[in-house]
């Protein structure tokens, strides 16, 4: 694993927090991007443009890039979904990747505190959708090492549309119910 920063000695001191089974390199984005074959973007929509831009030339063609952004705003107390000319963050971050480079969506409606308790079990099921079988199968390839998540496969990249307003709906009802850990489990499968 190689974890990719604007500022990897900042990163350095994040991962020699975490406790993991393996050591975990640390490298700017295009140092990651350019070594690794699964790479996840895990950044804020407002940086997607300038990220992809940038490591765009330094994927690896066959490079899956799995992507857990969603285009949430949050303004005056309010939490909203950004309109996405493409439908999603998903399809705006594939418009701008080389067709070189296959596409997933994974780790989109989980909440980011509960991955970061890393002994807990997840305990819910996360949807999965892509551009490619093969990128499809990666991602859940990822989803299912974690304790507890299942990966549900979803389909096609478009289905990153629902899988963003799912996320927009955890988010509100965790707001509502003054919780930090709404997700889904699909019954029925």
């Amino acid at each position: 694993m190689i974890v990719g920063s604007r500022d990897p000695a900042r990163a350095r001191t994040t991962v020699q927090s975490w406790t993991l089974p393996r050591p975990v390199e640390v490298d700017t984005y295009a140092g990651a991007a350019s070594r690794a074959r699964t790479v996840v973007l895990a950044v804020p929509f407002e940086s997607i443009d300038a990220l992809v831009a940038a490591l765009a030339p330094q994927f690896a063609p066959e490079t899956v890039v799995i992507d857990v952004v969603v285009p949430l705003t949050f303004a005056g107390g309010k939490m909203s979904l950004l309109a996405v000319p493409e439908g999603s963050a998903a399809e705006h971050i594939r418009a701008r990747l080389p067709a070189t480079v296959a596409l997933a969506c994974a780790f989109k409606t989980l909440p980011a505190r509960l991955l970061a308790e890393l002994d807990a079990p997840l305990d819910c099921d996360e949807l999965v959708c892509g551009d490619s079988e093969a990128a499809r199968t990666r991602a859940a390839a990822l989803v299912a090492l974690l304790p507890g998540l299942r990966p549900v496969d979803a389909g096609p990249l478009a289905r990153a549309r629902s899988i963003e307003h799912m996320t927009a709906l955890a988010v509100a009802l965790n707001r509502k119910y003054k919780r930090h850990d709404a997700r889904f489990r699909i019954v029925g499968l």
